[in-house]
């Protein structure tokens, strides 16, 4: 639930979502996410958001990833926003788990929307969409489970 994981796949969200956008669409997104992610990252957060910034993340890799099905693809002010979106999320979460370095790891995902792209101008953009229903599912599952699940040592238990 913590460490690179959750940035890596909110930025995995944003490439495959870019893979819809224009190349100027692309670049701004790119460039986006990486300052609004190094912003995040360095914020001061309380320990109290931890598991609120875990579950902003996964409700945030499914929207995002969702912006594929959008029949007019993505345009810039709603790559934009994802971009900023994703960054503040993927900073936040490595900036809750305590390791701004993570950052190293999840960034280049982001960087699927140039495969992401040279399949949708070959007409193969469902298998950009099938990765992208794949990242939506792994989200909502996760983020159901840090609600309904307790992890094991957070909670009393009866061999306490």
């Amino acid at each position: 639930m913590g460490g690179a994981l959750p940035p890596a796949l909110l930025c995995a969200a944003l490439g495959v979502a870019l893979s819809f956008a224009a190349w100027r669409s692309v670049i701004v997104g790119l460039a986006l996410v990486t300052v609004s992610a190094v912003a995040g990252a360095f914020a001061p957060l309380p320990e109290s958001w931890r598991e609120l910034v875990l579950v902003g993340c996964w409700l945030t890799v499914a929207a995002v990833a969702a912006l594929v099905h959008l029949p007019s693809g993505v345009g810039l002010p709603l790559a934009s926003v994802a971009a900023l979106l994703a960054g503040g999320f993927a900073g936040a979460a490595v900036a809750a788990a305590g390791a701004p370095l993570d950052l190293s790891i999840a960034l280049p995902c982001a960087l699927l929307c140039l495969p992401g792209r040279w399949l949708v101008v070959r007409g193969r953009g469902i298998v950009v969409k099938v990765l992208s229903s794949w990242l939506i599912a792994v989200a909502v599952l996760a983020a159901a489970l840090s609600l309904a699940v307790p992890t094991a040592g957070y909670e009393p238990d009866h061999m306490e």
